[in-house]
């Protein structure tokens, strides 16, 4: 078994934390969104592993690199980011395609049941209902829960489920041709080759998929998402959360996730707050919200905040998306 998960997006709409950080490095209940990914995949048995890097992807090889140094780790580059089919054809040379294959997106959170899958006679795709399904691939599924047709981005849907991002390849093989096939004949879609065309013409050539509904999918793309995906990824582990930091004259209200070496005086935390290692945070009060490492924070009031790593903020009370290596004081001129 292999795996491809695609990382190379530039996280435009997580502007300006992904200046300087990755998208899939920004950690939510605790740990890196990529983390849950790999940690899954590898709780499966699962080692062999093609990253498509881009955007900042020297921070994410050396992530993976010393995080998990065990991991059978390749990376290839996608310079031009050319849609989902482009970024998995680039993986070509490294795939091995008499066996098969994971393609998970390295943005999505998927709870999915991979050991369920893996045992299916038949290629699966992770599929969720969702409102409007014009902003997402959508497969549209037969009585028997195989999968008849997909698309991206549909005007007029047929269906209204959505592919969460999760793929599993048993015909490995068909899938390089199939891409093969459109990106030398240049079969593009709004300027970008996306997978679903691939899998549509496997389809067409009688490879059969079957449709695996989850339950919970969280493709943190957005600010108020990934405080979402934060908030209930801390629900569900907050049997697993343990206060690494010290306390002094401060009111924890969980769930929270409070990394090692941070520092918290005469403040109230939570719920649902994340914060990262060795940062320190006095006479403030912060809930729902995502803090970063190394970050100093005094004399505020924050919700539904992104902070970034290396940040100083004093005397503010508001709703924030601060970026990394950032330092703002809004405490003004005193007349003492």
């Amino acid at each position: 078994m292999q795996v491809i998960i695609p990382v190379a997006g530039a996280g435009t709409r997580l502007r300006p934390l992904t200046y300087t950080q990755p998208k899939v490095l920004i950690s939510v209940a605790g740990k890196p969104i990529l983390s849950f990914i790999i940690d899954e995949l590898l709780e499966n048995g699962i080692n062999d592993y093609i990253f498509v890097i881009g955007y900042l992807g020297e921070k994410i090889k050396e992530f993976v690199e010393s995080n998990y140094p065990s991991l059978n780790a390749k990376f290839v580059t996608q310079e031009k980011r050319e849609g989902l089919g482009h970024a998995v054809w680039r993986a070509k040379e490294l795939v091995d395609i008499n066996k098969e294959l994971i393609i998970q997106l390295g943005d999505t959170i998927v709870d999915i049941d991979i050991k369920k899958i893996l045992s299916e006679p038949y290629s699966t795709l992770g599929v969720k209902k969702v409102d409007d399904p014009r902003a997402f691939g959508v497969a549209e599924i037969d009585a028997d829960g195989f999968i008849k047709a997909v698309v991206e981005k549909p005007t007029i849907p047929k269906s209204n489920m959505a592919l969460v991002g999760f793929y599993f390849i048993r015909e490995t093989a068909q899938l390089m041709d199939a891409l093969d096939y459109n990106v030398n004949n240049q079969l593009r879609n709004n300027n970008e080759f996306y997978l679903t065309d691939a899998l549509m013409k496997m389809i067409k050539d009688g490879v059969k998929f079957k449709s695996q509904k989850v339950d919970s999918w969280f493709d943190v793309g957005k600010k108020d998402i990934l405080l979402e995906t934060n908030a209930i990824l801390l629900k569900k582990l907050a049997e697993k959360k343990v206060n690494l930091g010290t306390t002094d004259n401060c009111i924890i209200v969980p769930p929270v996730s409070i990394a090692k070496g941070v520092k918290l005086k005469n403040s109230i935390i939570g719920p649902y707050v994340s914060i990262g290692e060795n940062t320190e945070i006095n006479y403030s009060i912060i809930k729902n919200s995502i803090i970063g490492s190394y970050t100093k924070l005094e004399n505020v009031v924050l919700h539904s905040s992104l902070i970034g790593s290396d940040s100083s903020i004093a005397g503010l009370s508001q709703s924030l998306n601060i970026g990394d290596n950032t330092e703002i004081d809004l405490r003004g001129e005193r007349n003492d």
